[in-house]
C-alpha cells in the first residue's frame, strides 16, 4: 500500500509563516527519504493558522528540494482561476520535473466568505461551471485547444500531469468518474460517507485521454507516537484546533496539547471532539496501521494520504517515521 502526505503549512503556537514553510520543505524532504509515494500542498487564503495560499509556487520549491517523491496541490481552487492559465502553469512544472508532477484541484472557497470576492474582482464564481472548468483543464494539459481559438499551453511535453479531483461528497466523486480524472475523497474533513462516494467513482467511471482505469485515495488526520498515551495528548491540541475551526475559525496559531488541557470544554463541545475523531487515527505505530489499514480496505483504494498537525514540529516529523517504519515503506 502507498502511504502520501497532505500538508497545509500549518502555523504553530509561538511559529512563523516562514517557519511554517521551512517546515514544510524539510517534512518534504524527510518524508521523501522515508519512502513516501506523494506530498502535496494545500491553498488557503485569509486563513490566520495555515500559510499556504499559492500551493503551485510552493510545489515549485519542494520539487526542487526532493528528489523521488511526487509534488502536487491539493489541492488548486479552480473556480478561482483560468483553466488555460493553471494548465500553463503545470505543463512548466511537468517541463521541469517530469513524471514527478500531480495537478489536485477542489472548488471549495479556501477561506472566508469575502475570499470568493477578493479572488473574482468582486464577484461570486459560478460552481455550475466547475465541471466544465475540469473539461477545459483536461484538454489544455494534454495539448488540444477547446474552443478552437488556434492556441496550446506551453510549454508542449512528452508527459502531463495527472489531475486528482479531490472532494467531500458524492457530487464531487460523479464528475470525477464522468471526467475520467483521478479522485481523492478527504476524509478528514468529511467522516461520513466516503465510501458510498468512492463506490460510485469506481462503478460510474469514462475512461478519458488521461487514464483508462479509476485511481482514488483517501487523506485523512493521523497522530502516531511511540505509546497510545503520548498519541492521545498530542492529538488533544488537533481536537482543539477542528473545534475552533467549525466554531468560526483559529484565532491565532494551532493550539499547543498543553493549550488544549488547559480548556475548559463543554458537554457539547466534548461531543463533537468525538464525533470529530471519525476524521483521524491516533496512537501507537501497530494501532495506526491497523486504523490505517482497515481504512483503505473501506474505501476500496491502495493509498492512504496523512496529514498530521502537532506541536512541536519535531512530534509532527516523528509521527510520519513511526507510521513509515510501521508499513516499512522504504523496503517495499
Amino acid at each position: 500500500m502507498k502511504l502520501s502526505v497532505l500538508d497545509q503549512s500549518p502555523i504553530l503556537s509561538g511559529s512563523t509563516p516562514e517557519e511554517a514553510f521551512q517546515q514544510t520543505t524539510e517534512l518534504a524532504k524527510r518524508t521523501d527519504e522515508l519512502g513516501f509515494h506523494r506530498f502535496w500542498a494545500a491553498e488557503h487564503h485569509s486563513t490566520k493558522g495555515l500559510a499556504g495560499s499559492s500551493p503551485e509556487i510552493l510545489a515549485a520549491h519542494l520539487a526542487s528540494q526532493t528528489s523521488r517523491i511526487r509534488i502536487g496541490t491539493g489541492g488548486i481552487l479552480l473556480p478561482h482561476y483560468s483553466p488555460y492559465k493553471i494548465a500553463e502553469v503545470f505543463r512548466v512544472l511537468e517541463t521541469l520535473y517530469p513524471g514527478r508532477i500531480d495537478l489536485g484541484v477542489g472548488r471549495s472557497p479556501g477561506g472566508v466568505p469575502n475570499v470568493n470576492l477578493a479572488l473574482n474582482r468582486g464577484q461570486i464564481p459560478s460552481i455550475e461551471d466547475y465541471p466544465k472548468q475540469l473539461s477545459e483543464l483536461l484538454s489544455y494539459l494534454y495539448g488540444e485547444d477547446p474552443h478552437g481559438m488556434g492556441i496550446f499551453a506551453a510549454p508542449k511535453g512528452e508527459s502531463s500531469p495527472p489531475i486528482w479531483m479531490l472532494g467531500s461528497s458524492g457530487t464531487s466523486a460523479r464528475v470525477a468518474s464522468e471526467l475520467g480524472v483521478s479522485y481523492s475523497f478527504a476524509h478528514f474533513i468529511n467522516g461520513h460517507g466516503g465510501s458510498r462516494a468512492m463506490n460510485r467513482y469506481f462503478d460510474y467511471f469514462h475512461p478519458s485521454v488521461q487514464q483508462k482505469e479509476p485511481h482514488g485515495n483517501v487523506s485523512i488526520f493521523a497522530v502516531c507516537a511511540e505509546t497510545d498515551e503520548h498519541a492521545e495528548f498530542l492529538a488533544s491540541s488537533l481536537d482543539l484546533a477542528i473545534l475552533k475551526i467549525e466554531q468560526g475559525g483559529l484565532q491565532r496559531s494551532f493550539p499547543t496539547p498543553d493549550e488544549a488541557l488547559d480548556y475548559s470544554y463543554s458537554v457539547f463541545e466534548e461531543q463533537q471532539i468525538q464525533d470529530n475523531r471519525n476524521r483521524m487515527v491516533v496512537g501507537s505505530p501497530g494501532k495506526v496501521k491497523e486504523e490505517i489499514e482497515w481504512l483503505a480496505h473501506y474505501y476500496n483504494v491502495d493509498e492512504v494520504i496523512i496529514n498530521t498537525i502537532v506541536s512541536p514540529f519535531e512530534d509532527r516529523l516523528k509521527s510520519y517515521q513511526l507510521i513509515a517504519e510501521a508499513f516499512q515503506l522504504n523496503k517495499e
